[in-house]
């Protein structure tokens, strides 16, 4: 009863927005639900005797060894970094995240390109020195190519999460594991690796998330996992029934890895004993100790950006006459298009639900906080799958209304871009939310208990004050839902309109047709676009936590 009492002094307008927005991004993981449980048909008896072992097989390779090859190098970085100054420190501080920018599928084919047999290390290899090498060695198409791929563009995100955490540890605690006579290794591994579990699973989680989302490496390099699975099924044979069947069997895989995640990261939680907090220092390294520091950060920041970066910009100077065209501005605007409207959208939809959970305690809000963050930990294609089913369904039953206007009844919502732009707001949702909460953390509810005491309306408080304290929490997930938007690969492939193509589907068209070189301009905009969003967004970033 008391329970019962509490919902419904929260049904405001907030609540109602709140609802429909959850509603939304629930129905496409209920209709996989849904379908995953319903009847199977012959083609998914013969992909679960056949295919299904292999599938399972090669996805957990790719996430346990790519967890791993990503912790090692994002750790190791940020506590070289943090706690230690050696030549071009920080400009490896904020370096490291640019791999970021580069979409691993990009990285994929530039890498695929260099060391193949017409590729800039065979040709040298050959034309300098007149050496011929085994092809099976100068081939990245094969399990340890797509290692090394994930690996060298997705552990900034460790990286980051890691760092941001060390930085805001108290130096007495490296100070004291050094007084015990701990040497620096020591110290890494017995005092900063326990205290930083939380940050590092957190982090190796999201990486593992982006593997089992990415499409173009798996296609390319020809690695059978469960995206790649999801698509042949749905457009190679046709059967929805059985797309239905892998996606949620995903699914199943995703929330194995959530538990994982909580049970490994625990209830241990590190806090201060004492308020008097002294940030790490940086200790000077001198010597053959700081050229080794320098070497293994510029070995990491070349491989991961900018070897990739320097070969992108020759093929990009060799085939941009004919590239640039008035097509490759369409492809422009339509990226920006999608990526503004969806960005904005979600950043409305995170300020009306995060303001929702801010000013009201209880199991609603938390309920609809928790429910937002659940589209990034779903796989874009198992998003896709959803949301055609939705959109078709739309179309099914408005048919008579269509009919009124001489509407073809079969496809009117589902070839346009109100679907994909959907889809983009149910996978990004999370992005925004997150920064805008964390916003409102910041600054609580002081100000705006205020403001209603004299006497402004909830809503005229939200335009007039709440806003405007979370401005920078406001553009930070603007500009991280646009750079997300502008690299996704599944979702568009799977729901882009007719005759709708962005910069990352012509890329990847591109490179799967062998025309790598004329891949590079789109790829490079990509990048550079990326690129300047997250130098910002970490400047804006840095510049607020000084404050």
């Amino acid at each position: 009863m008391k329970l019962v009492q509490q919902v419904k002094t929260q049904i405001n307008m907030w609540a109602i927005l709140s609802f429909v927005f959850i509603v939304i991004i629930l129905l496409p993981n209920i209709l996989i639900a849904i379908h995953f449980f319903g009847e199977p048909n012959e083609n998914w008896f013969h992909i679960k005797e056949y295919l299904l072992f292999d599938i399972f097989y090669n996805t957990s390779i790719l996430l346990v060894s790519t967890g791993v090859a990503t912790i090692i190098i994002g750790t190791s970085l940020a506590w070289m970094i943090t706690v230690y100054k050696f030549p071009l420190r920080n400009f490896f501080r904020w370096g490291m995240i640019l791999p970021l920018a580069i979409p691993p599928f990009i990285g994929a084919y530039t890498y695929q390109g260099m060391v193949n047999y017409t590729g800039f290390i065979q040709s040298t290899l050959r034309n300098s020195f007149d050496l011929q090498v085994n092809q099976k060695y100068f081939s990245m198409m094969s399990m340890e190519g797509t290692i090394f791929i994930f690996t060298m563009f997705l552990f900034p995100y460790v990286y980051v999460i890691t760092k941001s955490f060390i930085e805001n540890q108290s130096s007495s605690i490296i100070e004291n594991a050094r007084l015990l006579g701990a040497n620096s290794f020591e110290t890494f591994v017995r005092v900063v690796l326990p205290i930083s579990k939380t940050a590092i699973v957190g982090s190796a989680t999201i990486v593992m998330l982006e593997v089992i989302n990415d499409y173009g490496v798996v296609k390319y390099y020809g690695i059978q996992t469960f995206i790649t699975s999801i698509f042949q099924t749905w457009f190679a044979m046709g059967d929805r029934e059985s797309a239905f069947k892998l996606a949620g069997t995903l699914m199943v895989v995703v929330i194995f890895i959530l538990v994982i995640e909580r049970v490994i990261r625990g209830r241990k939680q590190f806090s201060y004993s004492t308020t008097k907090i002294r940030p790490i220092q940086p200790k000077q390294l001198k010597g053959v100790k700081a050229w080794i520091a320098f070497s293994y950060c510029f070995t990491i920041f070349s491989l991961a950006f900018l070897i990739p970066f320097v070969q992108l910009i020759f093929w990009m100077l060799m085939t941009y006459e004919r590239i640039l065209t008035a097509e490759f501005y369409t492809l422009v605007k339509n990226s920006f298009f999608a990526a503004s409207v969806a960005a904005l959208i979600i950043v409305i939809v995170g300020l009306i639900i995060a303001n929702y959970s801010r000013i009201h305690q209880g199991l609603l809000p938390k309920f609809f906080a928790r429910v937002t963050v659940l589209g990034y930990s779903v796989p874009g294609a198992v998003i896709a799958i959803g949301v055609i089913t939705i959109f078709l369904m739309i179309d099914r039953n408005l048919g008579s209304l269509f009919k009124l206007f001489s509407i073809d009844t079969t496809f009117v919502l589902r070839t346009s871009i109100v679907m994909l732009i959907s889809a983009y707001v149910i996978r990004f949702l999370a992005v925004g939310y997150n920064s805008i909460e964390a916003g409102f953390e910041k600054v609580g509810t002081t100000f705006t208990e205020a403001s209603r005491t004299l006497g402004l309306s909830t809503f005229r408080t939200f335009l007039k004050v709440d806003i405007p304290m979370v401005k920078g929490a406001i553009i930070g997930g603007f500009i991280l839902v646009f750079v997300d938007i502008l690299k996704e690969l599944p979702l568009t492939m799977l729901l882009q309109p007719f005759n709708f193509q962005t910069l990352a589907t012509r890329a990847f068209r591109y490179a799967n047709d062998e025309m790598i070189s004329e891949a590079a301009s789109a790829s490079l905009l990509i990048i550079l676009i990326s690129g300047i969003c997250i130098f910002i967004f970490h400047k804006v970033l840095d510049r607020g936590e000084a404050n």
